[in-house]
């Protein structure tokens, strides 16, 4: 059986946490699944990305440049 990592995130220990700094986003819509000051649980991490658990409760991949 082959297991799909992402489908584990939501109960996947939390590796840290971090703070929103900002919503300006040029290409995507995120001030309504991300607050500014909120901080959030990280439960994957890339060069790029970080997958924490947003205000819709679900783990969502965003560019490292929103967090502190």
């Amino acid at each position: 059986m082959r297991t799909v990592i992402h489908n584990e995130w939501q109960t996947k220990e939390t590796i840290k946490t971090v703070t929103c700094k900002h919503t300006n986003a040029s290409k995507f819509l995120v001030s309504n699944v991300l607050t500014e000051g909120k901080t959030y649980e990280v439960k994957n991490e890339t060069e790029e990305f970080i997958f924490v658990v947003d205000n819709t409760g679900k783990v969502g991949g965003y560019y490292k440049t929103y967090f502190e």
